[in-house]
């Protein structure tokens, strides 16, 4: 007699592993994941819905649930193959997702029963009751043309140790084109937005579970002015403080930066990639002007709005020069949380294809991409010179007298002493890691 499907599903969000091949794990998880929360809330009425997520909590091997999810991001793409593999040889169900499965499905189809491509509100459900009467295609995927979300069940975040604010969704894509990013790979430009009633109906949510401050997802939620205005005028009601992330070019709009700090927001996140003019135009983004960003960020300061950043290294402009260069431009300009990557050429996108074309991929082991190690061919030094440099700029901006500079020898210091030290301890802890050979990451 054939086995009756049970209806309980397990959702993991795998740890990366470090570059020693441990399991990066942390005490607090601050960074939370939405995608998890958020496929609970699409799961049809009479499935039980488990969350995992590794950083913070073992991978329950033992489970009963018969269908087990797994969403792929970044360089945890190893770990989500071994998971995979074990729960399949378990007999159970594997259904894979996530931007690196949408980047590479075809060697997600490897691994998984079946894989979901792009966004999973329009064939989560169909996927499951196709589960459920043994119909389970290999792939799903449906382009959305209109971004609407059931609310999160945040409430299945509460048993676990996280931080002290949960993530709310505005938009998803940006009109960008970067060459590297997979964002745009995967939206090419496209840029949905959640209306403004049901991005607020979620904040309200985190709010009433008592938390005081949210991280807003949205890749350029700002590159819409009138909608970021208005849902600004919404948040300010709330009295709540709140983080994103947007384009450098904010700056230039300083009314609508005046209206963003009212709202609550205390920290931007910006993807500045490079201090040369030549390496942006190679990716693509040249746009940004880096002569400006010096002016721009204390102009976002001027709001009271702290800032961080993420860079990229290894660019056709980049020199050893300029990477040593951009650890003076970090500690000149006292940004309170720098993160830096090599330049890499992911599968799926435009930069990996350009690569490939010119020949100068040096790694072609696409699982061992980590963005710590250099594995295509920059143009102006050898693959080992650069990741040589990388750890040399990391260990350079994460010195102690850097790290003092940044955090604590600012006029944040005085305005938000509790907002510094915070920003302080981080800076410690990515110190720790860094010596211990461990890229810091966001989880």
């Amino acid at each position: 007699m054939k086995k009756k499907k049970n209806k309980k599903i397990l959702l993991i969000q795998p740890t990366p592993y470090d570059q020693n091949g441990k399991l990066v794990k942390k005490s607090k998880l601050y960074f939370v994941g939405l995608a998890l929360p958020l496929l609970a809330a699409l799961t049809p009425k009479g499935y039980e819905v488990e969350l995992c997520y590794e950083t913070i909590e073992d991978v329950p091997f033992d489970t009963d649930a018969d269908l087990i999810g797994i969403s792929s991001m970044g360089h945890a793409v190893m770990r989500t193959i071994d998971i995979a593999k074990k729960f399949r040889e378990l007999g159970k169900t594997v259904v894979l997702g996530g931007y690196m499965v949408s980047l590479m499905p075809e060697e997600a189809k490897k691994y998984g029963d079946s894989v979901m491509i792009g966004d999973a509100e329009e064939t989560w459900a169909e996927m499951i009751n196709d589960y459920s009467k043994g119909k389970l295609k290999k792939v799903y995927q449906k382009k959305l043309t209109k971004l609407k979300t059931p609310l999160p069940k945040y409430e299945m975040l509460l048993n676990k140790n996280i931080g002290n604010f949960l993530p709310v969704q505005a938009g998803r894509g940006c009109p960008k084109t970067c060459s590297f990013c997979s964002v745009y790979c995967l939206y090419k430009g496209q840029y949905l937005k959640r209306d403004i009633k049901e991005v607020i109906r979620d904040i309200k949510r985190v709010k009433e579970l008592g938390f005081k401050q949210f991280l807003l997802l949205d890749d350029n939620i700002f590159s819409d002015r009138k909608y970021a205005i208005k849902l600004c005028s919404e948040i300010k009601k709330l009295k709540m403080k709140w983080m994103t992330q947007c384009s450098i070019d904010i700056a230039k709009d300083e009314e609508l930066l005046k209206i963003i700090a009212d709202s609550g927001c205390y920290v931007l996140s910006f993807g500045l990639e490079s201090i040369t003019k030549e390496s942006l135009k190679s990716m693509n983004k040249s746009w940004a002007n880096p002569d400006k960003y010096a002016e721009q960020i204390k102009i976002i300061r001027k709001y009271g709005i702290d800032i961080s950043t993420e860079m990229v290294v290894g660019a056709d402009g980049d020199t050893l020069e300029t990477i040593k260069n951009t650890a003076k431009f970090i500690s000149d300009n006292h940004i309170a949380v720098p993160r830096f990557y090599i330049l890499t050429p992911i599968p799926g996108t435009k930069f990996f294809d350009e690569m490939q074309k010119q020949n100068r991929i040096y790694n072609a082991d696409i699982y061992s991409y980590n963005a710590c190690e250099a594995v295509h061919i920059p143009k102006n030094m050898a693959p080992e010179e650069l990741t040589k440099a990388y750890w040399e700029l990391y260990n350079e901006v994460y010195s102690m007298k850097s790290i003092i500079k940044r955090t604590l020898l600012t006029k944040t210091f005085f305005k938000r002493p509790i907002d510094a030290i915070f920003y302080f301890g981080v800076n410690c802890f990515y110190r720790y890691q860094i010596k211990k050979g461990i890229v810091p990451n966001i989880v």
